[in-house]
């Protein structure tokens, strides 16, 4: 079997060659989730200075604060209060699970379709990442979606006076139009993976 593999690879056609390397072309697209990525970190970092600062009697940060999860009040508001700061977290909470689901793409697309990592035995190796295809990614893919969508309709309900009732219902819908869509692709991946027992 060893000796096979040399003569397999000799043996690979220009075209075929090309068209195999074309995978390569993927690697800006990984580059750009990664600098996204850091656009994150930079935003939660901002988000969490002005949480900080607002805390300690900062009325720049609370307004900072107030504009960037649109939240409104009939009163004045000159000190941080509970729906407040759970708005704030839920919104910091919101950027990790999206980072989260980024990781997932460049970490587990980049395993997938463009070449193998060779993390095998690394003490950091993601308990995932062993056993990951496009069909378990597009599952957890699928899952983390439906967390950022749950975050996202917290703050929504949490906030809900600052919202008509047609965006509540539409956010409601959507997102059990992702619960429901995950649990068809889960479903179809479990009979795929049932009808073809020896590929796993």
């Amino acid at each position: 079997m060893a000796s096979n593999k040399p003569s397999t690879r000799t043996s690979l056609r220009p075209i075929p060659n090309f068209i195999f390397a074309s995978r390569w072309l993927q690697l800006p697209l990984y580059i750009g989730l990664i600098a996204a990525q850091g656009v994150y970190v930079f935003h939660f970092w901002v988000e969490l200075v002005h949480l900080l600062e607002a805390a300690f009697g900062s009325q720049t940060a609370l307004q900072a604060l107030i504009s960037s999860i649109g939240y409104k009040s009939d009163v004045q508001i000159v000190s941080l209060n509970e729906t407040i700061i759970m708005l704030v977290v839920l919104a910091l909470i919101d950027v990790v699970m999206i980072s989260n689901l980024l990781i997932m793409v460049i970490v587990g697309g980049y395993e997938t379709f463009v070449s193998r990592m060779d993390l095998d035995g690394h003490p950091d190796q993601p308990e995932w990442l062993s056993h990951v295809n496009a069909s378990v990614l597009k599952v957890k893919l699928a899952t983390a979606i439906i967390g950022i969508s749950s975050i996202h309709l917290l703050k929504t309900f949490i906030n809900a006076a600052n919202y008509d009732v047609k965006v509540l219902m539409w956010q409601t819908i959507i997102h059990v139009v992702f619960l429901l869509s995950a649990l068809a692709i889960a479903y179809t991946d479990k009979l795929l993976t049932s009808s073809h027992p020896n590929k796993h």
